[in-house]
C-alpha cells in the first residue's frame, strides 16, 4: 500500500437525527443520465455593465510577466430566493428556479469528492434551489481531484480552505484587473441597471452582466437561472463578444504533483493545462458549464502563480488562454446531455415529494449524493451563529495583497 491512509473529510452540512433521506443517487448511476436536445436558454431579461477586456494582458507570459493586483471591489454572490429579479418572474414565469452557480453544482455532481450541498424549497409546484448562507458554497476548491489532494492541517498555507480562499482572492482580482476599467473608459450596458448594487455601492462594484434565462425541459418543467458574463470584448469581425474570465492557480508544484508553469508555461503549455484539467476537474467543467449556461462567447482563463512559494499573498501573472466554451467542453469530457439529464433527475425526484424543504449534499467521502428532506425551519437558527463567520469572508472579497499579510492573517484579523 503506497501513501498514507486517505484522509477523511467533513461534511459541508452535519446531518441531523430528524433529517430522512430519501433518495442516494451513486455517481455511475448518474453517469449514465441523459436529456438531448435541450436548446440554448433565452434571455427573458438582462441587467448589469460589462467592461472591456485589455488585450494587452494577451501578450503576457514568463519573460514578461505582470504583478497581480488587489481589486478593492464588490461580488455580489446572491442567492435565488433573496434574488428580486427571480422573485418577480417567479410570480409569472418557470417552476424550477436557480443561479448559474448552483446548477453547475449539481450538474458537475460527478466530478467532485469535496462535500456541498444546496437547499431546495417545494412551494405547489415550483422548486426553488439555494445555497445555504454563510457558507463555502462560493469558494473555488484546489486540486480537489488530484491523486494526492491537499491534507495540511487547518492553519497552514497550504490547507484545503486557505488554498480555496487564496484561488477565490487571485480569481476575483485577475477578473477585474484584465479589464479597461478607467473612469473614462466606455462600458457595455445590458437593458436594466444590477439589481443589488445600493447607493453607497457605486463604482465600487465588480464589472458583471445578469442574463436572467428560461430553458425548456420538457415534462412541462420550465428553468429560470440567473448567469453571469464577466466582461466583454471586441473580436476581430468587429462583434461584441461576452466573456467568462477565470483564474487557474499554482501555488507549490512539488507538493500539488505538478509541472514548474514558470519551465512550461511558454513551450509546453498543453501539458499544464492536462494537468490543471487532471488535478481540478470539477472547477474548470463548472466554470465551462456556466460559460455555456450564460452563452458566453469565450472563456478566458489565467495562469497566476505565487510570486514565492511560501507566501499567498503576492502573485504574478504569467499568461492568458481562451477558448470557445463548446470547444473546451468537448476537450474536458463534458456532456450537456448528461448535465441536463442529472439535473432533470433530482427535479423530478423532488417534484413528486410533497412541499416542503429539501436538502441535496454530495457525502464528503463516497461517490454519492442524497436527497433529504428536512425541517421546514432548518438554519433558520443558523442566524446568531453565522454572525461570526460572516467577516471570515471579507479577505476573500477585499483582501489586500499590498499590506503583506497572507489571507490566513487576514482573516483572522477580520474574525477578531
Amino acid at each position: 500500500m503506497r501513501g498514507a491512509p486517505p484522509k477523511i473529510r467533513d461534511a459541508s452540512v452535519t446531518v441531523r437525527p430528524d433529517w430522512l433521506a430519501i433518495e442516494d443517487m451513486d455517481f455511475p448511476r448518474l453517469q449514465k443520465l441523459s436529456l438531448p436536445g435541450i436548446k440554448e436558454g433565452v434571455d427573458i431579461e438582462t441587467y448589469g455593465a460589462l467592461e472591456f477586456y485589455d488585450k494587452t494582458f494577451d501578450r503576457v507570459n514568463i519573460k514578461n510577466e505582470r504583478p497581480l493586483q488587489g481589486v478593492d471591489r464588490i461580488f455580489h454572490k446572491v442567492t435565488t430566493t433573496d434574488d428580486p429579479v427571480i422573485r418577480k418572474l417567479s410570480k409569472t414565469k418557470g417552476n424550477v428556479y436557480a443561479t448559474d452557480s448552483i446548477l453547475a453544482t449539481i450538474m458537475c455532481c460527478t466530478r467532485s469528492n469535496y462535500s456541498w450541498d444546496v437547499v431546495i424549497d417545494k412551494v405547489g409546484d415550483k422548486l426553488f434551489m439555494d445555497k445555504r448562507d454563510n457558507t463555502e458554497f462560493d469558494l473555488l476548491t484546489v486540486n480537489e481531484t488530484a491523486v494526492d489532494p491537499p491534507t495540511d492541517d487547518g492553519n497552514s498555507l497550504n490547507s484545503p480552505r486557505n488554498l480555496a480562499i487564496e484561488a477565490t482572492f487571485i480569481n476575483h482580482n485577475f477578473s477585474q484587473q484584465v479589464l479597461k476599467n478607467g473612469a473614462t473608459e466606455q462600458k457595455y450596458k445590458f437593458d436594466n441597471p444590477n439589481p443589488f448594487l445600493s447607493e453607497e455601492e457605486e463604482g465600487e462594484v465588480a464589472s458583471v452582466g445578469y442574463r436572467y434565462r428560461v430553458w425548456n425541459l420538457n415534462n412541462d418543467i420550465e428553468l429560470i437561472a440567473r448567469c453571469e458574463h464577466d466582461a466583454v470584448m471586441i473580436a476581430p469581425t468587429g462583434d461584441t463578444q461576452f466573456i467568462t474570465i477565470k483564474a487557474l492557480n499554482e501555488w507549490d508544484s512539488k507538493l500539488a504533483n505538478g509541472v514548474d508553469w514558470r519551465q512550461k508555461l511558454d513551450t509546453q503549455r498543453g501539458a499544464v493545462l492536462a494537468n490543471e484539467l487532471r488535478n481540478n476537474a470539477c472547477k474548470l467543467a463548472k466554470w465551462t458549464v456556466q460559460a455555456l449556461l450564460a452563452g458566453s462567447d469565450q472563456i478566458k482563463f489565467g495562469y497566476v502563480s505565487r510570486a514565492h512559494v511560501r507566501d499567498s499573498s503576492k502573485h504574478v501573472i504569467l499568461g492568458t488562454q481562451q477558448f470557445k466554451p463548446h470547444e473546451f467542453a468537448t476537450q474536458i469530457n463534458l456532456s450537456m446531455d448528461n448535465a441536463w439529464g442529472i439535473l432533470r433527475c433530482i427535479i423530478d425526484i423532488v417534484m413528486k415529494q410533497k412541499d416542503g424543504k429539501y436538502l441535496i449534499m454530495k457525502d464528503p467521502n463516497k461517490p454519492v449524493i442524497r436527497l433529504y428532506d428536512i425541517p421546514d425551519n432548518t438554519f433558520d437558527s443558523d442566524e446568531a451563529d453565522s454572525e461570526s463567520e460572516k467577516d471570515a469572508f471579507k479577505p476573500m472579497y477585499n483582501y489586500n495583497p499590498a499590506q503583506g499579510e497572507s489571507v490566513t492573517t487576514a482573516a483572522a484579523k477580520d474574525k477578531k
